[in-house]
């Protein structure tokens, strides 16, 4: 009996050990599951169809970048018809119609389904300066002063409008003396807008452009 006891004193204490040993090591020394607190929430980054606003007479559908997930999602919205046959001023006019847009709370449905904008409430933008190139687009802060996901969402934003040429780019400056520089809205922008900025995002124009 005794020998019995023993050698089961010895068998627990050489588990305990073991135990011991792997939480100092950072190991988890037990099958059972631990309650780390409820799961993340998940979310779509997807607005049902139904959702969509229609453009309706007097406006269009704008694709519109907002950020969900730490990345950016488009949504698509009704935004006003330049009225404007000047182009210049017409593609002023869509440019500021779809900064307002950026600038908007995010609607019930796409605030559902996750996303949100970074967009300052207080930012404006205006057409080229003397010396510009034609597509430029002067904002009130410049525009490396901006959060990154910010600029992320314009840029892909203006670039994926038809009013602006459809050109997956936006050439950017602001309101200072510096020369405006071009942003692609790339695959990797999409999905991390962080690395964009912090590898030094925009190329600068040369005089030809």
């Amino acid at each position: 009996m005794t020998s019995r006891l023993g050698r089961g004193w010895r068998r627990t204490a050489a588990a305990l050990a073991l135990a011991l040993v792997a939480g100092g090591c950072g190991i988890r020394g037990t099958s059972v599951p631990v309650d780390a607190g409820g799961a993340p929430s998940r979310v779509s980054c997807k607005v049902p169809a139904g959702d969509t606003p229609s453009a309706g007479p007097d406006g269009v559908t704008a694709t519109i970048y907002l950020v969900c997930s730490s990345a950016l999602g488009q949504v698509e919205r009704s935004a006003p018809r330049p009225r404007s046959r000047v182009p210049a001023a017409a593609r002023l006019e869509a440019a500021r119609a779809l900064l307002a847009e950026l600038r908007q709370q995010p609607a019930p449905a796409e605030d559902q389904a996750g996303f949100s904008s970074a967009v300052p409430e207080d930012l404006k933008v205006d057409g080229p300066r003397a010396g510009d190139p034609a597509d430029a687009l002067r904002l009130s802060i410049r525009p490396g002063d901006l959060p990154s996901f910010a600029l992320a969402q314009l840029v892909c934003t203006y670039g994926a409008a038809q009013t602006l040429g459809h050109t997956r780019a936006a050439v950017l400056g602001g309101p200072g003396a510096d020369a405006p520089h071009r942003y692609d809205c790339s695959a990797d922008v999409l999905a991390d807008p962080d690395i964009a900025q912090n590898a030094g995002w925009g190329d600068p124009l040369s005089e030809d452009d």
